[in-house]
């Protein structure tokens, strides 16, 4: 399936664009308008960068625990450090071993964040701040033909951006399934 993205500023040019593709013959069940009275990024099903950031979190924490664990204990082996001269040999190992353990949470958290949330959401977290800035989307999704017809059309209203998108398996980078 093939989608075309087009941005334009405000709403008389989105629904005169609407209109026509609708003249153009194009189904209206695949033209889609978002902005501020019509769908939302959500509705549309536009990537969550707070969701892909807090999957990239999850995942980073079950090698990043473990990894901290084991690095925090072996640290204190190798060097015999007492955090707490009281506590025995052993206790001081599995004290250094939850440090790292909370150290590699902590890096997890960060990391996770930081690229699930810039990197992990496509191109979803610029069409997002479009349509935060009171921007419309009008997207067409259909076969290569239909969405080269809607460009030809689209193209006339002189869109800020247009982008196409082929979406090759279930786990597309723009749209969240």
């Amino acid at each position: 399936m093939n989608y075309l993205i087009a941005v334009l500023p405000d709403r008389t040019q989105v629904e005169a664009a609407y209109s026509d593709l609708e003249k153009a013959g194009l189904p209206t069940a695949q033209i889609t308008i978002l902005g501020q009275g019509y769908k939302s990024a959500d509705e549309f099903g536009f990537l969550d960068p707070n969701k892909q950031a807090r999957k990239q979190t999850n995942r980073l924490l079950y090698f990043l625990l473990p990894f901290g664990f084991i690095a925090g204990y072996a640290f204190n082996y190798l060097t015999k450090i007492e955090i707490f001269p009281e506590t025995t040999r052993f206790g001081n190992e599995i004290l250094a071993g939850i440090l790292g353990a909370i150290s590699g949470a902590l890096g997890a958290g960060l990391v996770g964040r930081f690229v699930g949330s810039t990197v992990g959401s496509g191109d979803a977290l610029p069409y997002r701040n479009r349509l935060d800035a009171g921007k419309y989307l009008i997207v067409v999704n259909g076969d290569d033909k239909l969405t080269r017809e809607a460009t030809r059309i689209l193209r006339q209203f002189e869109p800020e951006n247009i982008q196409g998108y082929t979406d090759y398996s279930q786990n597309s980078k723009l749209l969240d399934n």
